[in-house]
């Protein structure tokens, strides 16, 4: 796998990386008309990022399977994302649930990475990808202090 701006998630705008962590997707973040078929707005920075001063905004999950810091999908891909998202918030649902996370953050992939300067910052998100894991659904997530908290 090939990562524009590599590993790690993003902290400054222009840094190439994608965002990594827990957002939501609400109506106003849908754009049906994208330059990239269909494009989601993640919600980058979230209340978190924000706290710790990351920058960046316009991060999408979008077709055209083309990006530097968004996440491309085919168009077929997009499709069935945007409608699941728009069919979920027009039954009355606020917000969608996205959580993004840089692999399957199962014991092999961490030990892989365990010399990352990452490293530290995947050991907090990795309980709400083990929540998911376990329960097929996604953790309610929540910040305190500087940290995510988990249920």
């Amino acid at each position: 796998m090939y990562l524009f701006g590599g590993l790690g998630t993003k902290i400054v705008e222009g840094d190439n990386k994608s965002p990594e962590g827990f957002y939501t997707i609400g109506p106003k973040q849908l754009n049906p008309v994208s330059n990239y078929h269909l494009a989601m707005n993640v919600g980058y920075p979230n209340k978190l990022e924000r706290l710790k001063g990351y920058t960046g905004n316009s991060v999408m999950i979008h077709g055209n399977c083309m990006s530097a810091g968004c996440y491309a999908m085919t168009d077929a891909g997009i499709d069935e994302i945007y409608t699941l998202v728009y069919n979920a918030l027009k039954a009355g649902q606020q917000t969608v649930q996205v959580d993004i996370f840089p692999f399957r953050m199962n014991s092999e992939h961490m030990k892989k990475y365990t010399s990352s300067r990452s490293i530290p910052f995947w050991k907090t998100i990795k309980p709400g990808y083990d929540f998911f894991e376990r329960n097929h659904v996604p953790a309610v997530v929540g910040v305190r202090g500087r940290e995510y908290v988990f249920n």
